[in-house]
């Protein structure tokens, strides 16, 4: 069996069937297109409520993202591998523009910021919630019609390189930018910060 054949073949057993139910079809909607706020989330209340070493492991983890979403979308600009309701194949369960299906954004976000800490001493707990957050939005997504399991294959690897190179890079790149981007937000958020309502 090729690679292309066992791509199929598992996203008909994952994707939903053409009537799910009302219950099925919220609660996969609701893990495809909600869950990956926890991202933007976790980032900006860890900046706010955190120390300097936080903050630190956070601005590493948002690059590894911005990095890995710019290389999806090169990608998905150079090799546009078409979704499965544009085939078509299986049942779309939610409305979704016909753009490049390969790899899934939603997951290369998600799971560039867990494994970038996953990779950072003092880190590794948030890191591991959100990459077990990454499972039902990475099955949401094929359930609903709108990915193939490659596509989700290849946002880990994305994710899982860009931990690395950020990581190798550190150094020359996290490192120079952080005081720059600390002060920044101290000016920008100072009125937060005398009240306590955000941590200097």
């Amino acid at each position: 069996m090729s690679l292309e054949e066992l791509n199929r073949s598992l996203f008909l057993l994952i994707n939903g069937p053409a009537d799910p139910g009302a219950a099925m079809l919220t609660f996969a909607k609701l893990c495809a297109a909600l869950l990956v706020a926890a991202v933007p989330l976790y980032l900006v209340i860890g900046w706010l409520r955190g120390d300097e070493a936080l903050r630190r492991r956070l601005l590493e983890a948002a690059l590894v993202c911005a990095l890995g979403l710019l290389i999806a979308w090169v990608i998905g600009a150079v090799w546009p591998r078409p979704r499965p309701f544009m085939v078509p194949i299986g049942h779309a369960l939610m409305a979704h523009a016909p753009n490049a299906s390969f790899p899934s954004d939603h997951l290369t976000g998600i799971w560039s910021v867990a494994f970038s800490l996953l990779l950072q001493r003092g880190a590794r707990g948030a890191g591991t919630l959100l990459a077990l957050l990454g499972l039902p939005v990475a099955w949401a997504r094929i359930y609903l019609g709108i990915h193939f399991p490659v596509d989700m294959a290849g946002a880990a690897l994305i994710a899982i390189f860009c931990a690395w190179a950020l990581q190798i890079g550190a150094p020359v790149i996290v490192d120079p930018l952080f005081p720059w981007a600390n002060t920044a937000y101290r000016r920008l958020f100072a009125p937060l910060i005398r009240r306590g309502w955000a941590a200097y």
